[in-house]
């Protein structure tokens, strides 16, 4: 068994219902606000998953499960096998994780399956409709924040002005259901199809903030941001959809900066640096705003 795992969570592991024989987790590296590990049984390779709700980040498992059970019924995400209050065990996957790179070498495969997630999702969710606006994060990130002693606090009216600029621009698109956290890693690719994990921030939406956080997370540049809408939309976009993507790029980037300074206030992740993780994406929020700036004024 791993001595590195905490005993607590090593027994709690341990104690779960579905396994069969002797195991010995080992802890998942990479993870920002959740901890998981990989199981090996008679029954095969599962990654546990811990994670409790987080108000401040509009999580909740429930949703989660629903939305990842719906992606397996969709042909997405790998099997639930059990779920329990605050733990999440599903098949495990062998396959590379992708990184920036890799997704600005699969704008085609990741359009298709960005397109096909967003019509096949509806189908197969159940239950109340959860809706995910980035705007109304941010602002909702803002009014967390002004509670707190965030060394932030003195930017936030600045960023929810920001925020009301992009949101004005955006197109009106159809709603579809989106995943809503494309970082690169969540991007699984078993070398013949590409899977997605992670549905914490699943919901109803419209197509153009996967679209946006593809692009903004992965550093496509402005023609890998054509290629990708094209992709997409299987026509070259109009001015409007690149004017729109844009601004969503930098919607993208904001809204997790201040996820991470919520988090900085409200979570303590082993090994996870919040503050210079904000910071980072500030960072590639500003360069990004100089681009748009430039091109829309």
């Amino acid at each position: 068994m791993s001595t590195s795992i905490p005993e607590d969570l090593l027994a709690r592991i341990e104690a779960l219902p579905v396994w069969r024989g002797p195991i010995a987790p080992r802890e998942l590296s990479g993870g920002l606000s959740n901890r998981s590990f990989t199981v090996e049984d008679r029954n095969g390779v599962f990654v546990v998953r811990l994670g409790q709700d987080l108000p401040c980040h509009h999580v909740f498992r429930e949703r989660e499960i629903m939305a990842t059970r719906a992606a397996h019924a969709a042909g997405f995400a790998p099997e639930l096998v059990y779920a329990e209050p605050g733990i999440m065990v599903s098949r495990f996957i062998h396959a590379e994780t992708y990184d920036a790179q890799k997704m600005r070498a699969s704008i085609e495969r990741v359009a298709a399956m960005i397109r096909r997630f967003h019509q096949d999702m509806p189908a197969q969710i159940c239950g109340p409709g959860f809706m995910f606006w980035p705007f109304h994060v941010i602002r909702d990130y803002a009014h967390t924040l002004r509670r707190s002693d965030s060394p932030w606090r003195d930017r936030l009216d600045g960023y929810v002005e920001l925020a009301r600029e992009l949101e004005a621009v955006q197109s009106p698109l159809p709603i579809v259901y989106g995943h809503h956290d494309l970082l690169p890693a969540n991007v699984l690719d078993d070398g013949s199809r590409l899977w997605l994990i992670d549905y914490e921030y699943a919901g109803f939406s419209t197509a153009m903030f996967d679209l946006a956080g593809i692009a903004s997370n992965a550093g496509y540049s402005d023609e890998e941001s054509l290629a990708l809408l094209t992709c997409y939309f299987e026509a070259e976009p109009q001015p409007h959809l690149l004017h729109s993507h844009a601004a969503m790029q930098c919607a993208s980037l904001l809204r997790e900066a201040m996820w991470s300074m919520v988090s900085n206030e409200f979570m303590d992740t082993p090994g996870v640096d919040y503050v210079a993780y904000a910071n980072d994406n500030l960072e590639a929020l500003e360069s990004t705003l100089d681009r748009y700036r430039s091109r829309y004024g």
